[in-house]
């Protein structure tokens, strides 16, 4: 080995406790930042719309024409709140209670199906439309346990899995393979059996799947645990009657009428289809939706992607999509610029989730595969969902402090990446330990 190669390889195995720390990603904080941001003003502009559906619905005036865009809006400061703890959280702290977090999440999950479907406890377990997936906060609104069990699983299996692939042990099935799945079977046991939430099943797998990626898994394994994941899949489908009739929707099988023309089982995914087609290039404008006044179910919900496609129209939905192209393109970047493997299957991970998310609710929308409940990253009316994945995301800025100058993938010699071209030298002339 020649001198050069012998030093790129020295500093290598070093760098995972002597990296400098540098600056940060803050593409990440941007393209979040105006994702909240459009999500907020969508907010600002059907909010009234959907308060009114709502009250004359129950028949009451319980929300005001702001409800919904101030709810969004203390969402959106929890989020950030979320983000920036969880970039300066020390990432070697969240390891090390790493199994504490799942076990919480397990608790929060039991809890809830006591609570919601045992006691049917309305003031402690919030239900709708036959499950239950959300404790009730009062004012604060609602926290939705399966999100946090998503977040504690992210940080456990980054540690998890970063030791077996340090091991050379990530095929191995009794020691990785094994503990894993019977982990994963209980967790969605929770989410899909118990809590009736397939979307949220299916992201948990995605995350997980680019993790195991990410860590070296073979392609062989991996193949046969697609498998047994689609038969797990379609058992849990045929579980429930209103999964099989999406499915048979999708399908074009069942489109019936079940209690009238405007009720028929693709009355959801031929609306929001109305709703996109309806904003034609550039949209019809700030509130001059039709869809969002009742016609298209949980508009500001599920369907926020058909509402802004109806808005801002096609060119809105592209610029839209691009932002979500552009941050999980820095996750890949951060991730594959990450010497250490645990921190690099944890940002994979964070991929897997923001990724899976957006694929799903936008497939569903524009009805590229089967309708399925799950919001649309840092848009949808929601805090649950916004806290955990920008505190997923924190965690990803704080770990991009660390990456180096050039592509592990492709093998291109390591550098600080403070040592690159018209930045000069580091910034911190000491080093620091990564704790």
């Amino acid at each position: 080995m020649n001198p050069r190669r012998r030093a790129a390889a020295a500093y290598t195995s070093a760098a995972p406790l002597t990296r400098r720390r540098h600056r940060p990603d803050y593409q990440i904080l941007l393209f979040m930042g105006l994702l909240m941001l459009l999500g907020l003003i969508i907010m600002y502009a059907i909010g009234p719309q959907r308060a009114n559906v709502l009250n004359n619905a129950y028949g009451t005036d319980y929300y005001s024409s702001t409800y919904f865009f101030v709810k969004q809006t203390i969402s959106l400061f929890l989020a950030l709140i979320a983000f920036a703890v969880m970039a300066a959280v020390p990432f070697g702290l969240l390891q090390k209670h790493a199994g504490k977090l799942v076990v919480a999440g397990f608790v929060a999950c039991g809890l809830l199906f006591f609570f919601g479907n045992l006691l049917h406890a309305d003031a402690i377990a919030q239900c709708s439309l036959g499950a239950c997936r959300w404790f009730t906060l009062g004012p604060l609104g609602s926290l939705q346990p399966a999100e946090f069990l998503k977040f504690g699983f992210l940080v456990f299996t980054a540690g998890f899995l970063g030791v077996r692939a340090k091991q050379g042990l990530i095929n191995d099935y009794k020691q990785t393979l094994e503990p894993l799945g019977i982990m994963v079977a209980i967790a969605l046991l929770c989410v899909i059996g118990l809590q009736k939430d397939m979307g949220t099943g299916i992201t948990l797998v995605a995350m997980l799947a680019a993790q195991l990626l990410v860590a070296g898994l073979k392609w062989r394994i991996g193949l046969i645990l697609v498998g047994v994941m689609m038969v797990v899949g379609v058992i849990f489908i045929l579980m429930a009657p209103h999964r099989i009739e999406r499915v048979m929707t999708f399908f074009g099988t069942n489109s019936s009428a079940s209690s009238g023309a405007d009720e028929s089982s693709d009355y959801h995914i031929t609306h929001a289809k109305m709703a996109i087609g309806t904003g034609g290039l550039a949209g019809v404008g700030i509130g001059n939706s039709v869809e969002a006044t009742g016609y298209l179910p949980e508009a500001i919900n599920d369907s926020v992607f058909a509402i802004m496609g109806e808005t801002f129209g096609f060119v809105g939905l592209v610029a839209i999509l691009a932002l979500f192209t552009a941050l999980l393109m820095r996750l890949l970047r951060i991730s594959d610029n990450l010497l250490d493997s645990g921190q690099q299957i944890l940002v994979a991970g964070v991929f897997g989730w923001l990724g899976s998310h957006v694929v799903l609710n936008v497939g569903a929308m524009t009805g590229i595969i089967p309708l399925t409940g799950i919001t649309l990253p840092l848009l949808s009316f929601g805090g649950t969902s916004m806290v955990f994945i920008a505190a997923a995301l924190g965690i990803a800025f704080q770990l991009s402090r660390y990456t180096v100058f050039g592509s592990k993938l492709k093998g291109n010699g390591y550098e600080d990446s403070q040592r690159r071209g018209r930045f000069g030298g580091a910034r911190h002339s000491g080093r620091r330990r990564i704790a």
